[in-house]
C-alpha cells in the first residue's frame, strides 16, 4: 500500500517543532551551562564547539543539497530508459575519499590546538588544590595552606587553580559546568586539570558534581564552588587555618537535656580519643564571626545552588528540642564523632585514611550530605540521627536510639543518642565557624 503525502500534516508537525524549540530558547537563566566564558578553559572549549558546529553544519547542508539534487535529478520518470550499469569510477572513489579526509583535517587542527592548550602545565604560582573523590563526598585539600575542607570549594578569581585529581575508591569525575572542564578520577592514578576563574567575575556560587557513575548514591555526590575576590579568599583561608573554636553563642537552659546528656560510654570511645566531658561554655574557645560566602547573597542571587531535596518520610525528629540545644553539652556528646571526623583543620588533612569529612569549621558551610541538604539545624539533626535514611548508601552509622542501619538492615550498634542529645550536638557543630 502506497502512503498518501499530506503537506498540511507535515506543516503542522514542523510548526509544532518550531514552537517547542522557540519556547525552549526563551529562558534566560542557565546557571549550569558549560557555554559560558567564566574561565579560559571553558572559553577554549566553547570556541572549539562553535567552530565544529559551524563546520558540521556546512558539511550537513552540503550533503543534504547533493542528496536532494541526486534524488530529483535522477528520479525515475515514465518511459525513461534503463540506467547504464556502472562497474566503478576511479575519479569518484578518489573524490569521496579525499573530501572526508580534508574535512577531518580541518576539524582536527582546532581540536588538537585546544587539547594542547588545555593540557599544558599550569603556571608555577597557581593555587594547588587536591580534589579527592570518596563514596559519596568530595574532599578538597589546599597543600600550600595546609588546610582541608569537604564539599565546598573556594577559589580566588584571577588566579590559576591547578587541580590534582585522585580517588580513594572507585571511578569518579570532577565537573564544575560553569567553569568548564570535566576530568575523571582514576583508581591508582592521578589526573590534572587547571583553569583560571575570570578576574571580572563577581563573588559567585556554582554547582559541581560527580559526572561518572560511582555507585548507588552517585546522583547525590555534589559540591559547591565559590569564586571569590582575592581578599575574601585570604580571609576564608585564615579562618580555615585556625583551630577548632565556636562563634559566641548564648548558653541554652540547663534543663534542655537529661542528666546523661554528653556522656560517652567508655566501650564506645575509640582508642586514643579523649572526649571532652563536662565542659563548660566558658571553657570552649570562641571567636568573632568569620568570613564565609554570605548566605543572603546565595538566597538572593544564586538560589539554584540551594539544595531542595525533600526530607525522606520516616525520619522523624522533635524539632522543638533544637531551640534549646546547648553548645557545651554538645561538645561533650560529640566526642564519638572523632572516630571518623577530623576536628582540626591541619592535623589530619594528609592522613593515609580519611574516613569522613573534616568538621573543624562545619558551621560556616552552607550544605551537608555532599551538597544534598542545606546546613540548618533541622536537616543536620536528622542526618546525625539516621544518615542512611537521608542519603542512600551513606557510610555513617545512625546515632539515634532505636534506628535501623540502612547498610545492614539491623539496629544500629551506635544508636545511643536521644533527640535531646542530638539537639545539643547540632548546636555545637553549627557553632564551629
Amino acid at each position: 500500500m502506497v502512503g498518501t503525502f499530506r503537506p498540511r500534516r507535515l506543516i503542522s508537525v514542523a510548526l509544532l517543532g518550531a514552537l517547542a524549540l522557540g519556547l525552549a530558547a526563551c529562558g534566560e537563566a542557565h546557571p549550569n551551562t558549560t557555554f559560558s566564558h567564566n574561565s579560559e578553559y571553558n572559553t577554549s572549549i566553547d570556541q572549539l564547539w562553535d567552530k565544529l558546529l559551524l563546520l558540521g553544519t556546512i558539511v550537513f547542508v552540503g550533503v543534504e543539497v547533493a542528496l536532494l539534487y541526486v534524488i530529483f535529478r535522477f528520479r525515475r520518470r515514465p518511459d525513461s530508459p534503463q540506467p547504464k550499469p556502472v562497474h566503478g569510477s576511479t575519479t569518484l572513489e578518489i573524490t569521496w575519499t579525499v573530501i572526508p579526509a580534508l574535512v577531518l583535517i580541518v576539524i582536527a587542527i582546532p581540536t588538537v590546538q585546544t587539547i594542547f592548550r588545555t593540557q599544558a602545565k599550569a603556571a608555577p604560582d597557581a593555587l594547588q588544590v587536591e580534589a579527592i573523590g570518596h563514596q559519596w563526598w568530595w574532599e578538597f585539600r589546599y597543600p600550600q595552606y595546609n588546610i582541608a575542607v569537604a564539599n565546598e570549594l573556594y577559589l580566588p578569581v584571577g588566579r590559576t587553580v591547578s587541580f590534582k585529581l585522585k580517588t580513594v575508591d572507585v571511578l569518579h569525575s570532577f565537573w564544575i559546568p560553569a567553569m568548564g572542564g570535566k576530568r575523571d578520577l582514576i583508581t591508582n592514578r592521578t589526573n590534572y586539570m587547571w583553569f583560571t576563574p575570570n578576574d571580572t567575575l563577581p563573588s559567585s556560587a556554582w554547582n559541581g558534581a560527580c559526572a561518572e557513575f560511582c555507585g548507588e548514591s552517585h546522583a547525590n555526590m555534589k559540591f559547591r564552588t565559590y569564586t571569590v575576590k582575592p581578599d575574601e579568599f585570604e580571609s576564608w583561608v585564615k579562618n580555615q587555618q585556625q583551630g577548632i573554636a565556636v562563634a559566641a553563642v548564648p548558653p541554652a537552659p540547663a534543663a534542655a537535656a537529661p542528666a546523661s546528656a554528653g556522656v560517652v560510654p567508655a566501650a564506645l570511645t575509640p582508642a586514643g580519643v579523649q572526649p571532652a566531658l563536662a565542659v563548660s561554655a566558658a571553657a570552649i574557645p570562641q571567636r568573632a564571626p568569620v568570613w564565609a560566602f554570605p548566605a543572603d547573597k546565595i538566597e538572593s542571587q544564586f538560589g539554584y545552588t540551594i539544595p531542595k531535596t525533600p526530607i525522606p518520610a520516616g525520619n522523624e525528629f522533635d524539632d522543638a528540642l533544637l531551640l534549646n540545644g546547648d553548645v557545651a553539652r554538645g561538645q561533650s556528646a560529640a566526642g564519638l564523632c572523632m572516630a571518623c571526623h577530623a576536628f582540626t583543620s591541619n592535623a589530619m588533612p594528609y592522613a593515609v585514611d580519611v574516613i569522613a569529612p573534616n568538621l573543624t569549621h562545619i558551621g560556616s558551610r552552607h550544605t551537608i550530605g555532599s551538597g544534598l541538604y542545606p546546613n540548618d539545624a533541622r536537616h543536620l539533626a536528622r542526618w546525625i540521627k539516621n544518615s542512611g535514611h537521608m542519603k542512600p548508601g551513606s557510610k555513617m552509622t545512625p546515632f539515634g536510639k532505636g534506628q535501623i542501619d540502612g547498610n545492614t538492615g539491623k539496629p544500629s550498634g551506635m544508636g545511643m543518642y536521644t533527640d535531646a542529645q542530638i539537639a545539643d550536638i547540632v548546636a555545637y557543630l553549627q557553632a564551629l565557624k
